[in-house]
């Protein structure tokens, strides 16, 4: 293998990582908010559909958890945060 080969390949590794390096944004069930605020949350936060964000939300309620977004660190922190700012119980894992 020479230099250049090598080089190549370490590229095209770096950026395999880099694609891969996905997270879960996971929101987790509780007693206090309702179907309707979960839902409204979920749709001006993660940009879910009406749809998406109910089956989102009964999963939550019958599951205890559901994934509502899959994304980089980056991209999920901030949505994060703003469903805790609305009183969500929420991760990245």
């Amino acid at each position: 293998m020479n230099i250049e080969t090598e080089i190549l390949h370490q590229d095209d590794v770096a950026l395999l990582e880099e694609s891969t390096d996905l997270h879960n944004l996971i929101v987790y069930n509780d007693d206090v908010n309702t179907f309707d605020h979960v839902i409204a949350t979920l749709i001006k936060v993660c940009g879910h559909s009406a749809e998406q964000a109910e089956q989102c939300t009964l999963l939550i309620h019958y599951k205890g958890k559901c994934t509502v977004k899959v994304g980089s660190y980056e991209e999920l922190a901030g949505m994060c945060t703003s469903l805790h700012d609305k009183a969500l119980s929420a991760n990245i894992e």
